[in-house]
């Protein structure tokens, strides 16, 4: 309004020009970015922060069975459970088998925005009652368990990769080919993948030792 006041004359309230622009389509919106609730630390031992996330892995019977996977950004250390049921109930049941197995103590987690596991963006910030907002029972199991529930960003699954591109590797190197009859046998065969996983195969993100062979040379 200046500008114009100053170049041509002309004296018109900010107010109007930009209800001017917009109906031109001359004015761009900014989007917004939710930030997350607790920033994300960047692991340096193992346990600080494990990596979870699910992948719909194959069909039994017409019915699809999931796969839930923690990997530790340190070392590559990962563990994996075959469900039918992809719920808040197996969440918390993956994180209780998660920590009863992992080689160190767990200190953080981190998670995508899944309904499985937070509702923070969904229900924990409509809460009728700020103060005291209604907590997802995955949390609660963080909770109970001294861990810290860090989130992603939404919309940025790039920031869950480890645990994303291990994914990948169980489609190329289990799923694509294994044959089974029995969910008992594809059981068995999925804990051989994961041993394997963790004590032969190589990882360039360690220095090519297996996740077994960093742990061993590191202070737990």
């Amino acid at each position: 309004s200046l500008r114009l006041k100053k170049r041509h004359g002309i004296d018109m309230q900010w107010r109007t020009i930009h209800k001017i622009l917009k109906r031109e389509g001359l004015v761009r919106r900014k989007k917004r970015t939710r930030k997350n609730p607790r920033p994300i630390p960047k692991a340096t031992v193992p346990g600080e922060l494990i990596q979870i996330d699910t992948v719909y892995a194959r069909k039994y019977n017409k019915k699809w069975l999931y796969q839930f996977t923690a990997i530790d950004c340190t070392s590559r250390w990962r563990f994996a459970w075959i469900t039918k049921e992809h719920s808040n109930r197996t969440s918390v049941i993956f994180l209780e088998k998660l920590l009863s197995k992992a080689p160190f103590k767990i200190l953080g987690i981190q998670t995508d925005n899944g309904s499985i596991f937070t509702n923070y963006y969904t229900g924990y910030r409509k809460s009728a009652d700020p103060l005291h907002p209604k907590l997802h029972v995955f949390d609660l199991a963080c909770k109970r368990n001294d861990l810290v529930h860090y989130l992603i960003d939404p919309g940025k699954p790039a920031q869950n990769g480890k645990v994303e591109r291990s994914h990948r590797t169980d489609r190329e190197e289990f799923w694509n080919d294994v044959r089974f009859r029995t969910i008992p046998e594809l059981k068995q065969k999925h804990a051989m993948h994961m041993l394997r996983y963790n004590t032969e195969r190589e990882h360039l993100g360690i220095g090519g030792k297996t996740p077994v062979e960093y742990l061993s040379n590191c202070p737990i």
